[in-house]
């Protein structure tokens, strides 16, 4: 099969296209054809080894494994010993390994049946972005209705679902992105759009119940101006803190933070679950979730895919088709 590979860390010239053999299920896994993948900014991450924290992990010098992608759609070709939950021609979405691929595998756990009315572009770019959206406001943030949230990076692909999620539970919204993106978030359903270059929402006028944060790196201290007294912040992105820790050092000084002040700032550490998956995919079949897909791009292009990625320019998320779909 093609698949998108890479052997050490570095920007998206290091990553090639090749042949290899197909994936082989282990008994608690199901092998996919892929029909799309999504990217999200983990693919990133593991790409450049950045923060360097990660390679603990992953892989010291390269990457454990070589083939690129999480975030999948696709059809079951074959299942593992152990699986239950799956046969032979469920079309499914969820998290798998290496899905910048024709095939992949995935756990039974990571994986959901796939919203019928959804196209698989649409089904791959939910899993992991759509996740930390819904664990970040329902689990970290304690959203209830009625209160006023506020989304930074309201434009990206975490953001995207955030707003959705948001104002379905029944929250008044208010989206940060650029100008440029503004009719995108208020056609996600945000009430309110700020211009992160023209108006500061940290202005000590407007004060909101939740805050998260994926985009822009507003320090702990000024995400605090933009709370009310006993308002929550949630650190879900950012890349700010240099190689080492990334984002995790905003993280850790918000958490520390909150020992002495009445708010609560914590990070975030997105849990890959069915369960989730299945909360997502209901919420997709009532109406009240849809995936943005601003284009697709073929395995070939992934490379430009990233460099657009690290850029900030896709607006929501991009698909990734294999050559077979």
């Amino acid at each position: 099969m093609q698949a998108v590979l890479q052997d050490r860390y570095g920007p998206a010239d290091v990553l090639r296209l090749e042949q290899i053999a197909r994936p082989q299920a282990a008994p608690g896994e199901v092998l996919l054809r892929v029909r799309a993948a999504g990217l999200d900014r983990g693919v990133w991450h593991l790409m450049t080894g950045r923060p360097y924290l990660l390679r603990l992990a992953f892989g010291l010098r390269g990457p454990k494994i070589r083939v690129r992608g999480s975030e999948v759609a696709g059809t079951v070709v074959a299942v593992g010993s152990a699986v239950t939950r799956f046969a032979v021609g469920d079309e499914v979405f969820g998290i798998g390994i290496g899905t910048f691929a024709e095939y992949a595998v995935a756990r039974e756990d990571k994986v959901a049946l796939k919203p019928p009315g959804l196209s698989f572009e649409q089904a791959s770019v939910v899993a992991i972005s759509a996740l930390t959206a819904l664990q970040a406001l329902r689990d970290a943030g304690k959203i209830q209705a009625g209160q006023k949230v506020l989304i930074n990076g309201a434009s990206g692909g975490v953001g995207t679902y955030a707003v959705q999620l948001a104002k379905a539970f029944g929250a008044e919204v208010t989206g940060v992105c650029s100008a440029a993106k503004a009719d995108l978030v208020r056609e996600l359903g945000a009430d309110h759009v700020i211009d992160y270059r023209t108006e500061d929402f940290a202005d000590g006028v407007h004060h909101y119940d939740l805050i998260v944060d994926v985009g822009g790196n507003p320090s702990p201290t000024r995400l605090r101006r933009a709370l009310t007294a006993r308002g929550r912040a949630v650190i879900a992105g950012g890349e700010e803190g240099g190689d080492l820790t990334g984002g995790m050092d905003r993280q850790l000084r918000a958490l520390l933070l909150s020992l002495f002040v009445r708010q609560r700032l914590t990070g975030l550490l997105c849990k890959e679950n069915a369960a989730d998956l299945e909360v997502l995919r209901t919420m997709i079949e009532e109406g009240r979730l849809t995936p943005y897909v601003e284009s697709t791009c073929s395995l070939t292009e992934v490379p430009d895919a990233l460099r657009r990625l690290e850029a900030g320019t896709i607006r929501g998320k991009l698909a990734v088709l294999p050559a077979t779909s």
